[in-house]
């Protein structure tokens, strides 16, 4: 059994509705995502890193590297960031610290507002 909307909503029912016009606030939003990993296995990360730079000498350029100079762990590090997800390089020799994502807003008119998550994986055991 259905039930008819009393006759004094009828007008409101069937008014068409006119879409608005989408509202410019002017919002600027940065948004930022850090991870800190830990280096579970140096020579792995070490000998990852080098078949890399063999197989893309461009981008191995881009953070310093050189055939003629050795690959520091950190530079390892980076490089094997800089090419693969989070989770390809835990199997890289590289852990998952922290993760943390900080979103800045801001308009015009007001201060910006600040957003920042942080969490840490649980631990394997």
């Amino acid at each position: 059994m259905s039930r008819r909307p009393h006759p004094s909503l009828l007008p409101a029912i069937t008014e068409q509705i006119v879409p608005r016009s989408p509202l410019d606030l002017g919002v600027h939003v940065q948004r930022v995502q850090v991870d800190e990993l830990v280096v579970t296995d140096p020579a792995l990360v070490l000998a990852h890193a080098h078949a890399a730079a063999r197989h893309d000498p461009e981008t191995a350029a881009l953070l310093g590297y050189r055939p003629a100079t050795a690959l520091t762990l950190q530079a390892a590090g980076a490089f094997s960031c800089a090419l693969h997800t989070t989770d390809d390089l835990s199997d890289m020799g590289l852990r998952a610290a922290r993760h943390t994502t900080r979103t800045t807003a801001a308009t015009q008119y007001r201060e910006p507002i600040v957003l920042e998550l942080t969490d840490a994986p649980e631990q394997d055991r």
